[in-house]
């Protein structure tokens, strides 16, 4: 498993494995799109490795 962070403020956001996620930040409101540059999975890597095989952009939301 891999620990998801927002990528404005490093809040852990969730663990797992996904090919495509958004999810909003409850502690700055960003939006985090994430997708799996690559389908294969390792399962030899451990939960520790805190390298994740995604891209995510930046993409914060105007507080209402």
């Amino acid at each position: 498993m891999q620990n998801i962070r927002c990528s404005q403020c490093n809040k852990k956001l969730a663990e797992g494995r996904f090919i495509e996620l958004s999810i909003k930040c409850p502690r700055c409101g960003a939006l985090n799109h994430l997708k799996a540059s690559s389908l294969q999975f390792d399962p030899n890597q451990g939960s520790d490795s805190g390298v994740a095989d995604v891209h995510i952009p930046h993409h914060s939301l105007a507080r209402r």
